[in-house]
């Protein structure tokens, strides 16, 4: 048997617990259930990253506040309050040495929009004020499990490969969401009212992003846990040597 594969999984922060770095156990679980290496990650200086990438096989990219607005290009919405230009600039310079190197990338919830800002895309900084859309895609209170909507998955897509279904019924916590996407990734699946759900880029080995969170039904694997399975089968199947261009 070969040795696991290393998954980096990126911690964030909280303006409740100043001085901390958190993440959430289910992310770990999840990637631990799915055979890869859990490694927690904390923002460090830009000069890190290819250390830090040269000891790792996969990427995860977690859920948290808010992605700084001005890294597109854009003042604050009033409704963007918790940001963390230490977590930005860290993820920011990960995923661009991540895409260099072909380290496959599950991104979740801030993950994804912290990829598709990072090669380039733009947010909607807050759904209700800036689509008027009718579901509650941001309800906070609710227990991590419960169904928030459905999700229509496209056919053909790497995500509908993994889940074997054309909709799922998924949780969500987010009051932001992709509105230009970067030029390399594609869109494969979304809300009734149109938001995009899910992410995919097709020149790389492995690069899914999911806008709701997976890990919270670690155990229940049998819902999501195909999404970890495949970050850390491909992480294992990865040749650094032979890393393809992206740009």
């Amino acid at each position: 048997m070969g040795v696991p594969p290393v998954i980096g999984i990126t911690a964030g922060s909280e303006p409740s617990l100043p001085g901390f770095y958190i993440l959430r156990q289910d992310y770990v679980r999840s990637v631990e259930l799915s055979g890869g290496v859990p490694v927690v990650l904390a923002p460090a200086g830009a000069a890190l990253h290819p250390a830090l990438l040269s000891k790792l096989d996969g990427l995860v990219l977690t859920g948290g506040i808010d992605v700084t607005p001005r890294l597109y290009g854009e003042a604050s919405h009033p409704k963007v309050t918790d940001t963390s230009a230490e977590r930005d600039e860290f993820e920011v310079k990960l995923v661009g040495e991540a895409f260099a190197h072909d380290v496959p990338i599950l991104a979740i919830c801030r993950g994804m929009q912290l990829l598709n800002v990072a090669l380039g895309g733009t947010l909607v900084q807050d759904i209700r004020t800036e689509t008027g859309s009718a579901i509650c895609h941001d309800d906070f209170a609710r227990p991590r499990t419960d169904v928030a909507h459905t999700v229509s998955v496209r056919s053909g897509s790497l995500l509908h490969a993994l889940l074997g279904e054309g909709e799922v019924e998924v949780n969500s916590f987010h009051h932001q969401a992709v509105d230009r996407l970067a030029t390399p990734l594609v869109a494969t699946a979304f809300a009734p009212d149109g938001i995009v759900e899910a992410v995919e880029c097709p020149a790389a080995r492995f690069i899914l992003g999911v806008q709701w969170h997976p890990e919270a039904f670690w155990h229940v694997p049998e819902r999501f846990g195909a999404l970890f399975s495949a970050v850390v089968g491909a992480a294992a199947r990865r040749d650094p040597a032979a890393a393809p261009s992206l740009y």
